[in-house]
């Protein structure tokens, strides 16, 4: 770029800086002119709001087609344009007065997302949670001194109205307002209304700005409080049981997972966030009341990017008397509700990728699985140095300490992970990357596990949990030692926790579930930032 337009760049940029900051200056002197005339919208504590713009519209339908029966528009093509002007006026005008004659009055209150001034009457557009409803003002119906202080409100002033609902020549429900109340002043500009906010960085900063301004935005979140609804009422209705377990925990344990660290003023002890729910929900089978889960933040100091933030939304639940079969069907049947209730079909699209949820899930196992993508046999791998040379066959990369089955996982990782597209559950993983799990009687290198995959992501991890006190002492055993080898992700001995298996656990099924993954895959949302209100971001100052 030249010189010349560098310099009309950055000029360029210098004037809109100038004409932004001579518009927030401006509202601010509105603001205080509404201040020295007695009129300071802050004062205001409440304003009895009697319906959503939804709720207004849908109500009108509903008595529109109670009381216009017959009184269709009427078809107007091959008129003469005056004639068909004309004839439209006058059945406009009849349904009307009906209308009129039974008004539905309403008070609303939203924030003003535009606003057209034409002379002595002006329409707006006021936004609520439940969407958008244009209102017709006055200044026959308003007064003279109010219509003027109408007409210095600011897109993005958040005003009520009260009025009554009626449907313009053009076809829209609309309020025709008695009265306009400015409830808040805004004193920044919103962006511009056709644009919209687009800038990614901008949109997760400012949350409150991108659900202002992108209605899929609010929708998508929407749609994540009705699918934690739905799995709460679908749950309850199973005989679970909702419980709250601590976040600041001595040894954090129950995934691999390197944690962050605080400290404990008070006890003057390190303490450390949570990775996970199981080890304390385990503890409460213990305890007899069979059924429990927990919806809640887990955090783990690991890197950002579209499937990852350090703090995510988990669920765990577990269940006295069942195994991981028992897991496969109740997630497969949970997804399937989830997908019926709140999205009215169970075939959802991703990415423009279709899954079918009224199918039965494929259930194979992790060396079958192996065998049908990277074409590898691992029955006939004999041990870990040769599970070692095929993984330096097929170039796969693996650590000192790796041993037979964490090379298993790693060709699944390579090669399986990508093609499990449709609801699929894979069992039967290695024990060596799975220290909490039920070994598999017939076969005690691997264990009663299953991972639930869609979209080609990990979206479930299921174990028949391992109730051995004194087996699982030697898998925490093993823990330590990879610790202690460099492994940051390794688990740690929790002697409350054997105590407690020694009490006595009795045969119990148990799953994680990533929320926020389930949510993406629900609304076809691109990244884990989109279902996240406030995602992890990098300080602005760096």
């Amino acid at each position: 770029m030249s010189e010349q337009n560098n310099q009309n760049k950055n000029n360029g940029k210098g004037q809109q800086t100038q004409d932004l900051n001579q518009l927030l200056k401006v509202r601010r002197e509105k603001f205080a002119n509404l201040q020295e005339a007695g009129k300071d919208p802050f004062v205001i504590t409440k304003y009895d709001q009697s319906y959503h713009a939804a709720e207004a519209k849908a109500e009108y339908e509903t008595l529109e087609a109670k009381l216009l029966v017959g009184k269709d528009m009427p078809d107007t093509e091959g008129m003469e344009p005056e004639e068909a002007k004309a004839v439209k006026t006058e059945a406009y005008n009849e349904r009307r007065a009906i209308m009129d004659a039974n008004p539905i009055k309403v008070s609303i209150a939203g924030r003003m997302m535009s606003k057209r001034v034409m002379g002595k009457a002006s329409f707006c557009n006021v936004q609520d949670k439940s969407g958008n409803i244009q209102v017709f003002v006055s200044r026959d119906e308003l007064g003279t001194d109010e219509y003027a202080d109408f007409k210095k409100l600011d897109v993005g002033d958040i005003i009520g109205v009260t009025g009554y609902v009626f449907r313009t020549m053009m076809g829209e429900i609309s309020v025709h307002a008695d009265t306009v109340t400015l409830l808040t002043k805004s004193l920044q500009i919103l962006p511009e209304k056709f644009h919209g906010l687009t800038n990614t960085d901008i949109r997760y900063r400012q949350r409150y700005v991108d659900l202002i301004m992108n209605p899929d935005v609010k929708d998508t979140f929407i749609k994540r409080s009705q699918i934690i609804s739905c799995i709460r009422r679908f749950l309850d209705e199973q005989g679970f049981m909702e419980v709250e377990t601590p976040m600041l925990v001595a040894n954090p344990g129950g995934a691999a997972a390197r944690p962050f660290e605080t400290h404990f003023n008070a006890l003057d002890e390190d303490l450390k966030l949570r990775i996970s729910l199981e080890l304390y929900l385990k503890r409460l089978i213990v305890g007899g009341l069979e059924r429990v889960y927990e919806i809640g933040r887990v955090f783990r100091n690991e890197g950002v990017d579209t499937r990852h933030n350090p703090e995510f939304t988990l669920m765990e639940l577990y269940q006295a008397y069942t195994d991981y079969h028992g897991m496969m069907d109740l997630t497969e049947n949970m997804y399937r509700h989830i997908a019926e209730e709140v999205l009215g079909t169970t075939t959802i699209t991703y990415n423009g990728v279709e899954m079918d949820l009224g199918k039965p899930f494929e259930r194979i196992t992790m060396v079958d699985a192996v065998k049908k993508y990277a074409n590898v046999d691992w029955n006939e791998v004999a041990d870990t140095e040769a599970a070692k040379a095929l993984a330096k066959e097929h170039h796969i990369e693996f650590e000192d300490f790796h041993k037979k089955g964490d090379i298993l996982n790693l060709f699944f990782e390579t090669y399986v992970e990508e093609h499990l597209i449709q609801p699929t559950f894979v069992m039967d993983h290695p024990i060596e990357i799975s220290p909490l799990t039920k070994k598999k009687p017939e076969n005690p290198e691997y264990v009663e596990r299953f991972e639930f995959f869609m979209n080609g992501w990990e979206m479930a991890n299921a174990y028949s949990e391992l109730n051995d006190p004194i087996d699982q002492r030697e898998r925490f055993a093993a823990q330590d030692a990879l610790a202690e080898a460099g492994d940051d992700e390794a688990e740690h001995t929790d002697e409350d926790f054997l105590n407690a298996l020694e009490v006595g656990m009795p045969p119990t099924g148990g799953i994680g579930y990533g929320i926020d993954r389930l949510v993406m895959i629900m609304t076809d949302s691109p990244a884990i930032r989109d279902v996240l209100l406030f995602p992890t971001l990098k300080s602005e100052k760096k």
